[in-house]
């Protein structure tokens, strides 16, 4: 059966909107949408997506949300609820990527479409499809970016690494192995973090990706080593605490962050000198896909394709800096701003 997504294509919204119109009454289309938290300004903005294009399609949709990033079981329950509901499809940005599997696996057997938002699950074909930023490229943009700042000063560098929980979900792994690779960093098993031996990184601290989050773990690695000069961080709450931490200890001019989201207020970090350089996604769209991708489903059993050459359809990323490097591709914080969210 031909695929309804055109890898890459510019027209897909339109192609996905012809073949998937507004269900009628008597059989209404539900649809699932179960995120991390529901306080993360890209999980707002991913609910924000979904219902607007749920209205146009006429699907019913119902919202799930972890009460913090890592509730695991919340999620598990919201799967169950959905499959129990004769919902037609179910989008996740899954806490855990490892454990939801078998849960997941209940509701494809049960015909619902599963597509993960953001955060491959793990394997990433235990869902049907994924909507994602390169996590990896994200990642890596902003360790190229760094290490290019610093100039020969990268070799003597002093990194904190804020990620995002101990189960290491597939988003903090690819977000952390990619900055480290663009850095330079050897990060001998690239499917987990931490157990790199480069002198240069300071430690490893979670942060539940939110500002408090961020601001103990540059705390307790500041005790470890004063001197850290380089901070990259998970998501840009993460990084706001972290700044707010390096206050404390009058270091907020002197130390490099780096971060991934693309919000407005992230933005605006980047054009404050908060955060030097942030990799821009876009959760509204990755959303929407979604929605669109399980009407189409219901219509008629079509399933979204990968973009080419990768296992999951990339949404995009870009580099929002205002001090641009070479070498480095990167928007300005202008044209961050026209496309940030939140």
């Amino acid at each position: 059966m031909k695929s309804l997504f055109s890898l890459g294509s510019l027209g897909l919204l339109a192609a996905m909107a012809s073949v998937a119109g507004p269900a009628s009454a008597q059989d209404t289309v539900g649809a699932c949408l179960i995120t991390k938290t529901d306080i993360n300004p890209f999980f707002v903005k991913m609910k924000e997506g979904a219902t607007a294009k749920a209205e146009e399609l006429g699907i019913e949709l119902s919202t799930y949300a972890g009460k913090v990033d890592g509730d695991h079981e919340t999620q598990v329950q919201a799967i169950e609820t959905c499959i129990a509901s004769g919902a037609k499809g179910i989008l996740i940005t899954a806490s855990d990527t490892k454990a939801i599997v078998p849960v997941v696996e209940q509701a494809r057997e049960a015909g619902l479409l599963v597509i993960a938002l953001d955060t491959p699950l793990e394997p990433i074909d235990a869902a049907d499809a994924t909507f994602a930023t390169d996590n990896f490229l994200a990642g890596e943009l902003i360790g190229q970016w760094a290490a290019a700042s610093l100039g020969d000063k990268a070799a003597d560098a002093k990194i904190a690494m804020l990620d995002l929980a101990a189960s290491q979900p597939s988003v903090g792994v690819l977000r952390d192995q990619g900055f480290l690779t663009g850095f330079g960093i050897d990060v001998k098993d690239p499917s987990r973090w931490g157990d790199e031996d480069d002198p240069r990184i300071v430690g490893n601290e979670v942060t539940s990706g939110n500002e408090e989050g961020g601001r103990t773990a540059i705390e307790s690695l500041m005790i470890k080593d004063p001197g850290i000069n380089v901070i990259y961080t998970i998501n840009e709450p993460a990084a706001a605490g972290a700044y707010e931490a390096l206050k404390a200890f009058g270091r907020e001019d002197d130390v490099l962050i780096v971060s991934v989201d693309g919000g407005c207020p992230g933005v605006q970090n980047v054009a404050d000198g908060v955060i030097g350089a942030t990799s821009q996604q876009y959760p509204l769209l990755m959303a929407s896909l979604g929605v669109e991708a399980i009407a189409a489903w219901a219509e008629n059993g079509t399933k979204p394709e990968p973009t080419e050459g990768k296992a999951f359809f990339d949404t995009g990323v870009a580099l929002v800096t205002a001090t641009p490097v070479d070498g480095v591709d990167s928007i300005d914080v202008a044209e961050g701003m026209d496309k940030c969210w939140g």
